[in-house]
């Protein structure tokens, strides 16, 4: 199953970014980024069966376990792509997050978009990591 972020924003060169790139290059999972303007541009259509995920202040706190679990099933019923799409500043539409599968939150406080989006990525990395079975998920 192939992973997508899809980001408002360019990230750039930055600590955040260097962040990003760290854990893009440690998922062993298919991934695709995306990164579209603030404002305007179109989200890819979907080329295959897919779950959509939306980081979202008023989704679920979910650990790192469920998420491993929420991806697992989701590949092993036929999904070929799970999308995560970080909004922009103000978040997203009621019509996106009624039609989301998921919605998704770290925790209750409000994080800088570009640091949510490493985050994303840290977290990514480590529920394919406890899907394999690897240490990282106790070590890190």
């Amino acid at each position: 199953m192939q992973l997508h972020v899809i980001a408002r924003g360019k990230i750039a060169r930055s600590p955040e970014g260097e962040l990003v790139d760290r854990y893009a290059k440690r998922i062993t999972w298919p991934l695709r980024l995306t990164e579209l303007p603030d404002t305007g541009g179109r989200i890819p259509d979907p080329q295959s069966p897919h779950k959509t995920v939306l980081l979202d202040e008023r989704g679920k706190d979910l650990s790192s376990e469920q998420l491993a679990a929420i991806l697992e099933r989701w590949r092993d019923s036929g999904t070929r792509e799970a999308r995560f799409v970080l909004g922009a500043a103000d978040g997203h539409a009621d019509v996106e997050r009624l039609s989301a599968d998921l919605l998704l939150a770290f925790g209750s406080a409000t994080w800088p978009h570009l640091l949510a989006r490493a985050m994303l990525l840290e977290q990514l990395y480590r529920a394919t990591t406890i899907i394999a079975g690897h240490p990282y998920h106790r070590a890190g």
